[in-house]
């Protein structure tokens, strides 16, 4: 290559993504309607099926199961099943799933189930939730390369916040028009065109990893392979700080969000929780664009540290018991440094072995999950005996040492090395 080729391909490289680089790869525009129809129709789900709940049972606490049902299975797909991800192809898996989805949502809209049973049932489905997400990210860098997987990253992540509040107005709409089980219903929709759209749209792919029938080393079943590569992936020190980073300082600041309900509590009855965090999703809307669309892939790596510094210090603010407007200020601009993880995107998929990406992906969000969810209840047991906004600097106070701690490894340090699994 000679000295103009060259300088041609490091700008080329040193050049953000467009919009139009991603969007011009047609399989992407697959994943990402899909992905959006999905997500409105898990949204639409739980809201209908925790006014049902209530409906049927006139319980607060079995309604907000309903709503968390789907959710609290998570940590265990990811902990027994995750081998599953890289082990069926994934359009196959995705497919499969959907296809789980409408009947369950079927089921329900019957309404034959009792109230116990329906959650049941949700539970168990959503077992396979993280290994068919697992399968759909591992699958991104398959159809988007360079910096254009990184922007990928970031309109997937636009795309769950987006439609997660277009869900909630679509489901509140269809409440009222034709009721919870009329919106069962629909949801049965939503997951056949997900089904549909990964089915035609998507090219077959093998699984990543295969096992010759010839060959002398059985199979082991999902779960002994799921534990056996999360082992190995948590014991190699590279992978095991990206995961770290990944994990720990957006979801201490979770904790934070936690207690939004009673820190607007305590700000008088003009204040709302829903503004709040509103403009915590606001905050990590824009920032994910802006960083993924705007900044260059070496200087977004560079920032990568302080953004990840940027999620806690503007909490510690809360001391001072802000009034509602800087209170939900200081949200956006803390939960605009999520866009920390862009930075490590790349990193962590240079760092994973080939064929088990959809397992380590898988991982970083059934962590994620578990973590947020921990952050979650501490935040809400010590606001028993603290104030809220304490509890907030607290949690943002949290962060921020997480993010010291981890500056080597949020640090670029060149390429990493893949390991073995």
């Amino acid at each position: 290559m000679n000295s103009t080729s060259a300088t041609a391909a490091q700008a080329a490289a040193d050049r953000p993504a467009t919009f139009r680089d991603a969007f011009a790869v047609a399989e992407f525009r697959v994943i990402f309607a899909s992905f959006s129809v999905f997500m409105i129709g898990e949204t639409v789900k739980m809201l209908a099926l925790s006014v049902l709940v209530y409906e049927r049972t006139g319980s607060g606490l079995l309604a907000a199961l309903a709503y968390v049902t789907g959710f609290l299975p998570h940590a265990l797909g990811g902990v027994f099943l995750l081998a599953l991800a890289d082990r069926w192809p994934a359009r196959a898996m995705m497919v499969g799933y959907d296809l789980l989805r409408m009947a369950m949502v079927a089921v329900l809209a019957v309404g034959a189930l009792s109230p116990s049973a329906m959650l049941g049932l949700v539970a168990v489905v959503a077992l396979f939730g993280p290994v068919s997400n697992a399968a759909r990210t591992a699958l991104l860098p398959e159809v988007l390369h360079g910096d254009a997987y990184v922007l990928g990253r970031s309109l997937l992540s636009v795309a769950s916040g987006g439609t997660q509040v277009a869900g909630f107005a679509v489901g509140g709409l269809l409440l009222g028009l034709v009721g919870p089980y009329g919106a069962l219903w629909l949801t049965a929709v939503t997951c056949g065109l997900s089904a549909l759209l990964v089915r035609v749209g998507l090219t077959r792919r093998p699984a990543r990893i295969q096992y010759a029938p010839t060959t002398d080393k059985p199979a082991r079943g999902a779960v002994r392979e799921t534990l056996r590569v999360n082992r190995s992936l948590l014991a190699d020190r590279r992978i095991r700080g990206l995961l770290l980073a990944q994990w720990l300082p957006g979801s201490l600041l979770v904790g934070a969000e936690g207690v939004a309900v009673p820190y607007a509590a305590d700000l008088g009855p003009g204040a709302s929780a829903g503004v709040l965090l509103m403009a915590g999703a606001g905050g990590m809307l824009v920032g994910d664009l802006l960083v993924g669309r705007f900044v260059a892939p070496a200087r977004r790596e560079r920032w990568t540290p302080w953004l990840a510094l940027l999620l806690g210090v503007p909490m510690l603010a809360f001391v001072a018991r802000p009034s509602l407007v800087p209170a939900a200020a200081l949200f956006a601009v803390a939960t605009a440094g999520f866009a920390y993880q862009l930075g490590l995107a790349r990193r962590f998929l240079d760092a994973v072995p080939e064929g088990r990406r959809g397992q380590a992906f898988g991982l970083v969000s059934t962590g994620m999950m578990a973590m947020q969810g921990l952050a979650a209840a501490g935040a809400g047991a010590l606001s028993e005996v603290l104030a809220p906004g304490l509890v907030m600097a607290l949690a943002g106070a949290a962060s921020a040492t997480a993010t010291l701690v981890l500056w080597p490894v949020l640090a670029p340090t060149g390429r990493t090395r893949r390991v073995a699994a």
